[in-house]
Formats: structure tokens, C-alpha cells, sequence
């Protein structure tokens, strides 16, 4: 009786061992980063991103790349006096000037740094830039047939 005991206690912690693997593995703070969608193209995006990191906070920008887009620097923040490592990443989107994906990285800080980089990022395009442009009211790409509906 003392042996099917312990075989019960000894299947249940593995059982526990594993739900904590599967909830460490696939919780949402696991993936740390964060996203916006920039409609403001790259160039305008870029040259905002750049002026935000350097200029409105000062921070080092330790390697950037404009033809691949990303900048990194050493964030730091008013609670942290260490600066700790930080990229921000554009990714292009399919037309030179559509939308573009800005990703924003600090693995050694909390998730909602990233979000309010990104948010401070983009109230400052809307400053800057103002309302972003209307997509449905540009007009078509050269080369597409205007009679396909």
C-alpha cells in the first residue's frame, strides 16, 4: 500500500513539474517584444524612430542600419539607473510607401516599456507628421488595370 502511495505522490509532481514547463514555455511575457503598425512609411518612420531614441531621450544608439532597419541602444529608464540593452526593428511593408512594422525589444525589462516606447513613437509621427495618410484615397499602383473589379 505504501509503494502504490508514493507511485500517486511521485506521478503527481511530475504532472505539476510539466504544467509549469508548458505555462513558463508558451505565457504570453515569453515573447518579449512589442509591435506597431507604422502608416507612415519607412523614411518618415526611420527619421522619427532615430530622433526619438537620440535627441527626445538621450539615449546611446550603439549600431544602426538604415538599409536593414533597425536601431540599437542602451535604454534606460527613470526607475533603472543601469542602462540595459534595447533594439527597435522596421520592417517594410509591401509598397515603398505603405504601412511598415515597428518592433521594439528590452529582454531585461518589463513588457510595458516596450509598449510605451511605441505609443510615445507614435504620438510623436502624429505631432510631427499629423494624421496619417488615407491608403483608400491614393491612387493605384503603376501597371494595375483600373478595369478589374
Amino acid at each position: 500500500m505504501i509503494w502504490g502511495a508514493s507511485k500517486a505522490a511521485l506521478l503527481g509532481i511530475l504532472a505539476g513539474i510539466g504544467v509549469a514547463v508548458a505555462i513558463v514555455a508558451f505565457a504570453p511575457w515569453a515573447d518579449a517584444k512589442a509591435m506597431y503598425e507604422s502608416p507612415y512609411g519607412y523614411e518618415r518612420t526611420w527619421n522619427a524612430a532615430l530622433r526619438f531614441l537620440r535627441v527626445d531621450n538621450g539615449w546611446k544608439v550603439t549600431e544602426k542600419d538604415d538599409a536593414n532597419g533597425y536601431l540599437l541602444f542602451e535604454y534606460q529608464s527613470l526607475e533603472n539607473t543601469k542602462p540595459t540593452a534595447g533594439s527597435l526593428e522596421l520592417v517594410r511593408g509591401r509598397d515603398a510607401d505603405g504601412p511598415v512594422s515597428v518592433v521594439v525589444q528590452l529582454p531585461r525589462m518589463p513588457h510595458y516599456h516596450e509598449q510605451v516606447m511605441l505609443d510615445t513613437l507614435a504620438s510623436k509621427m502624429r505631432r510631427e507628421y499629423g494624421d496619417p495618410p488615407d491608403r483608400s484615397r491614393l491612387p493605384p499602383p503603376p501597371g494595375a488595370d483600373a478595369s478589374v473589379e
